[in-house]
C-alpha cells in the first residue's frame, strides 16, 4: 500500500517536472532570436530553475512520506494499545478491552488523534510535531507519545474545569487580544504587571503557590488554544508578545517558573507559538537569552525576535495592522473603544526627512463632529491640527499642537463642524529617518454640550 502511495506521488512530481521543462524550453524557443550571449543566460537560468524545482520537488516528497510513516505509527499504536506505557498494576481482559475503546477516540486540543477516522484537522496537528522534529518521524512519534504521557500524569484534559484563577490583577499578565495580519491571535505576557509587589508576594510568595501558578499559566495556554481552528487554511497557531518592561532582576521566583512553563510548551505544545516577539529586553535578558539560545534548535532560535527599544513599535507592525495594535506599543487599538473598530482601518502616510505631510479629512456638511486618531512610527515630530473653513480668505481655527510626543502614544482629537471645510494635520519631520503615520476618522453625528446648553 505504501509502496503503492509512493509510486502515485512520484508519477505527479514526474509530470509536473515535464510540463514545467516543457514551459522553459519554449521560453527558450522564443528568446532564441536575440544574441547569442542572451541566449547563454537563458540557458543557465533554465538549468538554475530546474534544479531549484528538484530540490522542491524532492523536499515536498520527503515531507509527505515522513507524514504518511507518522500516520501509520500513530494508527498502530492506537490501535494496538501501545500509544501509552503500560499500567504497573494487573488488568483484567475486559479493563484491557475498555481501554482499546477508549484509545480509539483519543483526543488532542480537541481534534481526533486516529488517522483512520478521516478527521479534516487529524494531519494538521501531526504536522505540527513533525515540524518540530523536523519532519523525523520516529522523533515526532516519540514526542507524540511524551505529550500524552505527561497530559495523562498532569490531568490537563481537565484542566479547564478547574477554579485555578489566583489573582483579578493577573489578567494583565497574560491575556489575547486581537489577531495579526493573518489571524493569529495575539498572545500577550507582560511582566510588568509584577511590579506590585503585594502581587508578586500574594502569587509567588511560596513554593505551593508557585506550582498553583505555573498550572494556571498551562490552564491559560490550553483555553487559548481553544481560539485555534486547525482546519486547513485557518489559524492554527499564535503570535506571542513578551514585554519585559518594569521587570526587575530580582523577580527570581517569578523568572524560574517561567523557565518551566517555558520547556513545558515547547515539549507539549509544539508549533502551537509561531512567533515569540521580546519587547522592552532588559540588559540582563539579553545575556540569558544568549546562553539558552545554544540549547535550542535551529528552528526555535527563528521564532524569536528582539525588538530594540526604539524599534518596538515598527517591528510589531511588521506582523499587526495598527488598528489591532494597542495604543502602548503605539498602534490605534484602545481598551473598550466607543469610536472606532478594528474593522476601521488606518491609512498610512510616509514624511520623508526634513518635510512636512498633511493629512487632509474633508467635512462636506455642518453639523456633525469628527473624530479621528493618527500615529507617528517612531514620533519625534511636531503636529499640529486645524480646521480650515472651505470659504476662501477665512479663518482657521488651530485645535492642538504636539511636540515630539514620546515613543508608544497615538492622538485621538475630535471636533464639532459648524460649516463645510476640512481637518488639516501637518506632521513636521525634522528627523534624518522617515516617518511612517497611520491614521483613520470618522463622522458622528451629534452636537456637544456646550452647543445644546447655548440653545
Amino acid at each position: 500500500m505504501e509502496e503503492k502511495i509512493e509510486s502515485i506521488h512520484h508519477q505527479e512530481i514526474e509530470n509536473e517536472v515535464e510540463e514545467y521543462e516543457e514551459e522553459m524550453i519554449f521560453r527558450w524557443l522564443e528568446a532564441h532570436e536575440n544574441k547569442s550571449t542572451d541566449s547563454i543566460d537563458i540557458e543557465s537560468r533554465i538549468q538554475e530553475d530546474e534544479k531549484n524545482t528538484a530540490a522542491c520537488t524532492e523536499m515536498k516528497l520527503k515531507k509527505k512520506k515522513a507524514l504518511l510513516e507518522f500516520r501509520c505509527m500513530v494508527e498502530d499504536a492506537i490501535l494496538g494499545n501501545c500509544l501509552f506505557e503500560k499500567p504497573k498494576k494487573i488488568i483484567s481482559r475486559k479493563e484491557c478491552q475498555k481501554m482499546k475503546e477508549q484509545l480509539r477516540d483519543i483526543t488532542l486540543w480537541g481534534v481526533p488523534l486516529l488517522p483512520s477516522k478521516g478527521h479534516e484537522s487529524t494531519d494538521n496537528v501531526l504536522l505540527k510535531f513533525l515540524k518540530a522534529k523536523e519532519f523525523k518521524a520516529q522523533d515526532a512519534f516519540h514526542m507524540l507519545r511524551k505529550t500524552l504521557n505527561w497530559r495523562k500524569e498532569y490531568k490537563t484534559d481537565a484542566i479547564l474545569e478547574e477554579n485555578l484563577h489566583l489573582d483579578l490583577d493577573l489578567d494583565r499578565f497574560l491575556y489575547i487580544n486581537s489577531v495579526d495580519k493573518e489571524g493569529h491571535p495575539l498572545y500577550y505576557t507582560v511582566y510588568g504587571a509584577f511590579k506590585d509587589k503585594e502581587l508578586y508576594r500574594r502569587v509567588l510568595g511560596t513554593e505551593e503557590k508557585r506550582e498553583k501558578f505555573l498550572r494556571w499559566r498551562i490552564q491559560f495556554m490550553e483555553r487559548s488554544i481553544g481560539k485555534l481552528s486547525f482546519k486547513a487554511g485557518e489559524a492554527d497557531s499564535m503570535l506571542q508578545i513578551t514585554d519585559f518592561k518594569n521587570s526587575g532582576s530580582e523577580m527570581k521566583e517569578l523568572r524560574a517558573v517561567s523557565k518551566k512553563a517555558f520547556l513545558l510548551f515547547q515539549a507539549n505544545y509544539p508549533e502551537i507559538i509561531y512567533k515569540n516577539i521580546l519587547v522592552n529586553v532588559p540588559f540582563w535578558h539579553y545575556t540569558s537569552h544568549l546562553v539558552s539560545s545554544k540549547i535550542l534548535n535551529h528552528r526555535t532560535k527563528g521564532k524569536f525576535i528582539i525588538a530594540r527599544p526604539s524599534k518596538v513599535t515598527q517591528t510589531l507592525l511588521k506582523y499587526i495592522s495598527p488598528e489591532n495594535l494597542p495604543v502602548e506599543y503605539g498602534g490605534l487599538k484602545r481598551e473598550n473603544d466607543v469610536e472606532f473598530s478594528p474593522v476601521d482601518n488606518a491609512s498610512e502616510l510616509i514624511v520623508r526627512t526634513n518635510s512636512a505631510g498633511c493629512i487632509r479629512i474633508p467635512v462636506s456638511e455642518a453639523g456633525v463632529t469628527m473624530v479621528w486618531d493618527f500615529t507617528v512610527v517612531g514620533w519625534e515630530v511636531t503636529c499640529k491640527e486645524e480646521f480650515i473653513p472651505d470659504d476662501e480668505g477665512s479663518y482657521r481655527i488651530l485645535l492642538r499642537k504636539y511636540k515630539e510626543k514620546r515613543i508608544g502614544e497615538s492622538v485621538r482629537n475630535s471636533f464639532y463642524i459648524s460649516e463645510p471645510g476640512k481637518i488639516v494635520i501637518t506632521i513636521e519631520n525634522t528627523t534624518l529617518k522617515k516617518r511612517k503615520i497611520y491614521y483613520r476618522s470618522k463622522a458622528k453625528p451629534y452636537v456637544p454640550a456646550y452647543m445644546i446648553n447655548k440653545k
